[in-house]
C-alpha cells in the first residue's frame, strides 16, 4: 500500500477547530445586586435638600447674627433652617459639626436668639437596624441557593446540585422499559448462554435458594470494543423483566474525595430497595485498576471507590437477589481483588463474530431498511473479516446514507460497495494529477497484487485502485477465504512478501524505490520481530519468546521491570529480523523479474481505469 509522504504542505487548508460555545450572559445577579445596594443606600441616605457645611464657629456667628430659624441637633451633628432663602426659594439648610468636648455656651445662645432646638437619637430606627443586621445573610444565602440551582441545572441531573455530589449517578430503567430480546442480540451465543443462568435466578430465586445454590454475584464480560457488551447486558434485563441501573466507571470519582464511595453505597442501596434487580457497570478498568499504583491524590479517591465497590459486593447476603454485570476491554489492567470468587468470579468473554454471526448481525441491522435485492448479505459477511457487531451497524448505515445522498428509495450493492471501501480503506481523497506518480503508484500496488496472486499461501486479491483513500495513495485489498484463528509460518512468511511486493515492484520496473514504502516496511518489520521473538519461528533462537515493547497500563512500570534477556540476545533478535526481510525480498524479486510481463501488463491496466476487481485481473493476466 502507497502511503503519503509525512510532510506539511503549506497550500493544504486544514478543517477549521470546532469553536468554543461560549456561555450565555446571565445579567439576574447583576440586576439582583444592583436593586439590593440601591435600597441599602436610600434607607441609609434618604433624599434631602442640598446642604451647606459651615464650620463650627461660622455657624456660632450665624446664629448670633440672628441668621438661623431652627436647629436639629442629632449626636455631633448640627442641621440648621437659615432665614435666608436658595434658588428654589426654599430655606437654605446649613450643617455643622460639634466639637468632642463639650460646650457651654451652645445651649444659651440658642436660648438667647429664640432659636427652636430639636434633639435626635443618633441612633438607627429598630426596623432599619433588624433590616442590616439580616441583609449581608440574606444576600450570602441567595449567592449559594442562585449557584446551587444553576450548577444543578447546567449538570442537567437535578440531584441535588452542590449537596448531591454523593448522589449515584446510575440511569434506573423500570420493568419492561428495555425492549430489547436475546433474538435482536444476533451472534454471542455462548455469552447468551452463560446468562440464561442468570436470568432464570433473577425471575425465580427460590428455585436456587431451596437447593442451596449461589449465583455468582458478578459476572464480567470481557471482550474488544464494539463487540456488543452493553448490548447484551440490556438484553438480560429485558429477559429477566427486572429493574436496571447502568453507569459508567468514570461517574463514580469526581474531584472531591469520598464522592464515589457515597455514589457507590447509594447505588447499592437503590439496587437493594427494588431486588430482584440488575447492575451495569461499563467500563470498570476506570475505577477498578490495579490499586498500588498511583501517585497523586485523584488516584486515592479511585482506590477508595474501588475499595467501596469490593465492600458492598462482599456485603451481599444470600437474601439479595441483585447480580452485578461489569464490562471492560482491558481485563488486564484489573484488580485482582475484583476476579476472586465471590465477586466477579464469572468471565464472559466476548470475541469477534465469526462469518455466520457476521451473517445474523447484518440480517438484524437491515431487517428496518430497504434494501434491494441484489444486496448479498453472505458475501459481505465474508468480506467483514475482523469487524465488530458495531462495526457492522456503521457498515450498514454508511450505505443507507449513500443511498440517501443519491436519492435511492432501495439500498443497492453499490451503496454497499462504497460503504465498505470507505470503513475498510477510508474515504476518497484529492485526484492525483502527475502523470509520474500516478504511474509509481500503479507499479507500487499492482506488485502487491501480484505478489498475492503468485504466492501459494497468500489471501486472494479482491481489488486494486489507485484512488487516493485516507492517507494511502493506493489501495491493494485482499480477502481471506475463510475466519482464520491461527496462523502457520509460511502464510506470515508470505504475507511479508506480499508487503514488500509494492518496493520490489519499483525496483523491477523503475529502478528504484520511494517513499510510499514507508508503511508496508513497518507492518513487515513488526510481523518479522513478532515472529522472531514471541512465537518461536526463528531456526537461531529456537522455542523462545522474548517479549518486546510491552504497553503497561501505568506510568512508570515500564521503567520498574527488567529486561528478560540480554543485550546479546537482542542482538541476534535484530539479525534474524533483518535476514528474514531480506530473505524474502530477495525471494519477492525474483519472483516479480520472472513474471515482468505480468506486472507491466497489470500496471497499465490499473493506470488506465484506476479500480480493477479480481475477475478482470484473472482474465488480463490468464491465471485460470
Amino acid at each position: 500500500m502507497a502511503e503519503k509522504p509525512n510532510r506539511q504542505d503549506s497550500t493544504t487548508q486544514r478543517n477549521p477547530e470546532k469553536q468554543p460555545v461560549h456561555p450565555v450572559f446571565d445579567w439576574r445577579p447583576f440586576l439582583f445586586t444592583f436593586i439590593t445596594l440601591f435600597l441599602y443606600y436610600s434607607l441609609l441616605q434618604p433624599n434631602q435638600a442640598k446642604v451647606e457645611t459651615l464650620s463650627y464657629s461660622s455657624f456660632k456667628t450665624m446664629v448670633a447674627q440672628e441668621g438661623i430659624e431652627s436647629v436639629v441637633i442629632q449626636g455631633f451633628k448640627i442641621y440648621g433652617n437659615a432665614k435666608s432663602k436658595d434658588d428654589a426659594g426654599k430655606p437654605k439648610r446649613i450643617q455643622t459639626t460639634m466639637p468632642e468636648f463639650n460646650d457651654p455656651t451652645l445651649l444659651p445662645l440658642f436660648e438667647r436668639h429664640d432659636i427652636a432646638v430639636e434633639v435626635r437619637s443618633s441612633e438607627l430606627p429598630i426596623w432599619l437596624t433588624i433590616l442590616m443586621n439580616i441583609l449581608p445573610w440574606v444576600l450570602i444565602f441567595g449567592f449559594f441557593a442562585y449557584s446551587n440551582r444553576a450548577l444543578q441545572s447546567r449538570l442537567g441531573n437535578g440531584r441535588g446540585g452542590v449537596f448531591g455530589f454523593g448522589q449515584s449517578k446510575a440511569r434506573r430503567y423500570e420493568k419492561l422499559a428495555v425492549h430489547i430480546s436475546f433474538q435482536e442480540v444476533a451472534g454471542l451465543e455462548s455469552a447468551k448462554e452463560e446468562l440464561r443462568e442468570v436470568i432464570d435466578y433473577l425471575k425465580n430465586p427460590e428455585k436456587f435458594r431451596k437447593l442451596g445454590a449461589k449465583l455468582p454475584k458478578g459476572i464480567l464480560l470481557m471482550g474488544p470494543p464494539g463487540t456488543g457488551k452493553t448490548l447484551l447486558a440490556k438484553a438480560t434485563a429485558a429477559e429477566a423483566n427486572v429493574p436496571f441501573f447502568s453507569i459508567s466507571g468514570s461517574e463514580f470519582v469526581e474531584m472531591f474525595v469520598g464522592v464515589g464511595a457515597s455514589r457507590v453505597r447509594n447505588m447499592f442501596e437503590e439496587a437493594r430497595k427494588l431486588a430482584p434487580a440488575l447492575i451495569f457497570i461499563d467500563e470498570i478498568d476506570s475505577v477498578g485498576r490495579v490499586r498500588g499504583t498511583g501517585m497523586g491524590g485523584g488516584n486515592d479517591e479511585r482506590e477508595q471507590t474501588l475499595n467501596q465497590i469490593l465492600a458492598e459486593m462482599d456485603g451481599f447476603t444470600s437474601a439479595d437477589p441483585v447480580i452485578i454485570l461489569a464490562a471492560t476491554n482491558r481485563p488486564d489492567v484489573l484488580d485482582p481483588a475484583l476476579l476472586r470468587p465471590g465477586r466477579f468470579d464469572r468471565k464472559v468473554t466476548l470475541d469477534l463474530p465469526q462469518k455466520k454471526a457476521r451473517c445474523s448481525i447484518l440480517a438484524v441491522h437491515t431487517k428496518a431498511k430497504p434494501i434491494d435485492k441484489n444486496v448479498n448479505l453472505e458475501d459481505y459477511a465474508a468480506r467483514t473479516i475482523g469487524f465488530s457487531g458495531a462495526d457492522l451497524e456503521n457498515l450498514v448505515n454508511e450505505a443507507a446514507l449513500h443511498a440517501a445522498r443519491t436519492d435511492k428509495k432501495y439500498i443497492s450493492h453499490e451503496d454497499f460497495e462504497y460503504a465498505h471501501d470507505k470503513i475498510l480503506l477510508g474515504a476518497v481523497g484529492q485526484e492525483i494529477v502527475n502523470k509520474q506518480d500516478r504511474h509509481r503508484i500503479a507499479v507500487h500496488e499492482s506488485g502487491h497484487a501480484l505478489t498475492a496472486l503468485l504466492l501459494p499461501n497468500a489471501d486472494p486479491v479482491a481489488k486494486v485502485s489507485i484512488i487516493p483513500r485516507g492517507r494511502a495513495l493506493g489501495v491493494t485489498e485482499t480477502q481471506p477465504e475463510e475466519d482464520r484463528l491461527n496462523f502457520p509460518q509460511d502464510y506470515l512468511e508470505d504475507k511479508i512478501s506480499v508487503l514488500l511486493g509494492g518496493r520490489c515492484a519499483e525496483k523491477v520496473c523503475l529502478g528504484g524505490v520511494s517513499t510510499g514504502a514507508a508503511d508496508d516496511l513497518k507492518q513487515a518489520t513488526r510481523l518479522a520481530r513478532s515472529m522472531v521473538s514471541q512465537w518461536g519461528m526463528s531456526k537461531t533462537l529456537g522455542a523462545v519468546s522474548y517479549p518486546q515493547h510491552e504497553e503497561h497500563p501505568f506510568l512508570g512500570m515500564e521503567l520498574t521491570q527488567a529486561k528478560d534477556y540480554s543485550d546479546v540476545t537482542a542482538r541476534l533478535i535484530d539479525e534474524e529480523v533483518e535476514a528474514l526481510i531480506k530473505r524474502r525480498e530477495t525471494e519477492t524479486l525474483e519472483l516479480l523479474i520472472s513474471n515482468k510481463d505480468k506486472l507491466e501488463k497489470l500496471a497499465a491496466a490499473v493506470q488506465e481505469k484506476e479500480t480493477i476487481d479480481a475477475d478482470e485481473i484473472e482474465q488480463l493476466l490468464h491465471l485460470k
